[in-house]
């Protein structure tokens, strides 16, 4: 019997026996949204991690400045009006009348302060936008006054992300090493600390006094944030089928995530809606640039010239739902503004082997062993090191797979070490979601050498190009950039795009006006 058929037999046949789900739906109320997140929460403070879980858990919790409509353009939240002056040196941004954090207390502007100047001592755009800060002030209880050295046209976009929410100036005064525990929020939903049970269950109450704005299409984190359930419940489900069980039974309302083994089974069921997110996750292969063979361009354009995506996305994920993945990608999601064809062509045209062997050569590969990481356990990631492994022995390389499970694989990818004492030479992941838009948060391009993400490339070109796209003053200009820096890309090789799987998320009919990205639950009601 294969994966899929045991799963669809035995799981959600007896998923409810492994976990006593039937008490959640009987305590719920009415007006309750009981959801499976993706994975457990671990962490609140959206400042101190980029875990997507802590981001998605910010989104309820806190309110920002700017929110994000479905262009990912940024449009005021919490700000009520603002002004520009000095050639676009001086914002003057007016907070909205009515804000309230969730102990009864005024947003005032000294709170906005504390919050973005925490926000700037971690988050690298944060980094950027102080860089150039001049002065950070409060001007009055309702009014803050932002003084910079340059112009700055990603300011408003800076200032929309889960990591700048905005919190109370005590909490926000927290050091930037120590993550903060207490959740004073600003938005929609209250965290309730009580019923956080890690591990299990993660329970948001809605903010009777959150006023939302009045002008505006609800669209992503931008426009009204009107709650119309009083009770947002996740309950962490590891197994999936469990959750699929739940799911069918009426015992949860959704699960953000749900693996392609379980779509024949979901797709026949009238009672559930399938829902395709807007952002994909890149899954890519990171070549470790500090040792033979793959600090050398040529080995790194050989395997470049071999990589077949359709055959990846197939492995990863089957040939059964082709609508759920994207195999011409490059370094942006596709669809999406920065998204470019430049360069394509060494991704989607013919696979050259005799090229791909000409540069092995070239590049005095001695056959040492290549230390190919595999984590089991993560399916997507395993059926890339398989692919993987086969394509480096039919180009005649030394293959060495080394199975292990995600968390070990997570702690080795971090090591310096050579390959031989511990380190690795290829591994795999994913950028996921907003990663994927912009140079802001794609920790893949960076070029920093042993400051950068693992792997550790170094290239001043798409650094330059990097920051010249913080400073870009219109759209085209950046769009431009992102061409340029997918050039480099695809010419240096500090990782190759493997394609883009989107997310599926499965709701109960009768649940409308869901925003996947995040997701966020404040537009969700009952249709």
């Amino acid at each position: 019997m294969d994966r899929r058929t045991f799963i669809l037999s035995s799981g959600v046949a007896s998923g409810l026996s492994q976990l006593p789900l039937a008490s959640f739906a009987q305590t719920t109320p009415k007006t309750a949204l009981r959801w499976v997140p993706e994975n457990d929460l671990a962490l609140l403070d959206p400042m101190f991690t980029t875990a997507t879980i802590t981001a998605c858990h910010a989104l309820q919790v806190f309110d920002t400045l700017y929110g994000l409509d479905d262009n990912y353009q940024p449009q005021p939240q919490m700000v009520g009006s603002q002004q520009l002056e000095n050639n676009d040196l001086t914002w003057k941004l007016t907070l909205r009348d009515g804000l309230k954090f969730h102990d009864g207390s005024a947003v005032q502007a000294k709170d906005i302060v504390a919050s973005i100047t925490r926000f700037g001592k971690r988050n690298p755009l944060g980094q950027t936008l102080f860089e150039l800060i001049r002065e950070l002030k409060a001007t009055s209880e309702k009014t803050i006054q932002i003084d910079l050295s340059k112009p700055f046209p990603l300011l408003m976009y800076s200032l929309a992300a889960a990591s700048s929410s905005i919190m109370p100036e005590r909490l926000a005064n927290t050091p930037d090493n120590v993550p903060i525990k207490e959740m004073i929020g600003s938005g929609p939903y209250r965290f309730i600390a009580e019923k956080w049970i890690s591990g299990s269950q993660v329970v948001y109450e809605k903010f009777n006094d959150y006023v939302a704005r009045a002008d505006g299409l609800a669209a992503n984190t931008a426009g009204p944030k009107i709650a119309h359930v009083t009770e947002v419940k996740w309950q962490v489900i590891s197994d999936r089928a469990t959750a699929v069980a739940a799911l069918k039974n009426n015992e949860v309302d959704g699960i953000e995530t749900v693996d392609n083994d379980f779509l024949p089974v979901l797709r026949k069921d009238p009672t559930i809606v399938l829902i395709k997110a807007a952002l994909p996750s890149i899954a890519i292969m990171r070549f470790n640039h500090l040792y033979p063979p793959f600090n050398n361009i040529l080995m790194r354009r050989a395997i470049l010239a071999v990589v077949d995506q359709t055959e990846y996305m197939t492995a990863a994920n089957g040939s059964d739902f082709p609508e759920y993945w994207n195999d011409k990608v490059g370094v942006w999601a596709p669809g999406t503004p920065m998204a470019t064809t430049a360069g394509l062509d060494k991704l989607t045209g013919k696979r050259d082997f005799n090229l791909a062997r000409s540069l092995i050569k070239e590049s005095g590969y001695k056959g040492e062993p290549i230390v190919l990481l595999d984590p089991v356990d993560f399916p997507t990631h395993h059926a890339s090191a398989l692919v993987t492994a086969e394509l480096f022995k039919k180009l005649g390389l030394k293959v060495d797979l080394r199975a292990m499970d995600w968390g070990s694989y997570l702690q080795r990818r971090n090591s310096q070490e050579p390959p031989t004492s511990g380190g690795w030479n290829v591994g795999f992941t994913a950028m996921t979601g907003t990663s994927n838009l912009d140079p802001t948060s794609n920790l893949g391009i960076r070029g920093t050498g042993k400051q950068a993400w693992f792997g550790w490339p170094t290239n001043p070109t798409i650094e330059t190009l990097r920051t010249d796209w913080f400073y870009a003053p219109t759209l085209e200009k950046r769009k431009a950039l992102c061409q340029d820096i997918q050039l480099q890309v695809l010419d240096q090789v500090p990782y190759i795009p493997l394609g883009a799987i989107y997310k599926l998320t499965a709701l109960r009919k009768g649940w409308v006006n869901f925003q996947a990205q995040g997701p966020v639950f404040f537009t969700m009601r009952k249709g």
